[in-house]
């Protein structure tokens, strides 16, 4: 990879990547520094890695740090920002739908989520998901949907609380 294609990289990867993981861990610095990590990674590695598998790289490394941040916050005890995002899972009367699905996206384990955003926010196949997050296509299948099951429970039980 040249330093072109670096670049054209950062501009079209950039934003997608860092919506992954601040959707993923809520914390806008944090996830700067991730996205960050990942593009100097990609720039380290430039001459191992081809341009046709740039994005899936930045994904899996980008998935890997924030799985990393999230293990060493667990380690130190759950930070003010952390709890925020767990405190916005408790509901209100009448939340709007995009709220509630947040909500409802926050209470999945780390890994769920990672596969909820992946499949239905950034468009990723099953194999995709299942090389960034070293999953088979089978176990992505069936981690998302149970993922899927929970959230539909958990909007139709709101549904029910609201009427």
């Amino acid at each position: 990879m040249k330093e072109i294609e670096f670049n054209q990289c950062v501009d079209e990867y950039a934003n997608s990547v860092y919506r992954f993981i601040l959707k993923n861990i809520g914390h806008v610095e944090d996830a700067q520094d991730i996205v960050q990590t990942a593009f100097e990674k990609l720039w380290v590695n430039r001459s191992k890695v081809e341009t046709l598998k740039a994005k899936s790289y930045l994904f899996t490394v980008a998935y890997h740090q924030m799985i990393d941040h999230i293990r060493k916050e667990k380690k130190q005890s759950i930070t003010a920002n952390y709890e925020e995002a767990g405190a916005k899972a408790t509901y209100q009367k009448d939340p709007e739908l995009k709220q509630i699905l947040l909500a409802a996206i926050n209470e999945l384990n780390p890994t769920q989520k990672s596969l909820v955003l992946l499949k239905d926010y950034e468009g990723y196949t099953y194999q995709e998901i299942g090389e960034i997050m070293n999953l088979s296509e089978s176990q992505v299948k069936v981690y998302l949907h149970r993922a899927r099951i929970f959230l539909k429970e958990k909007l139709v039980h709101l549904e029910k609380v609201a009427s």
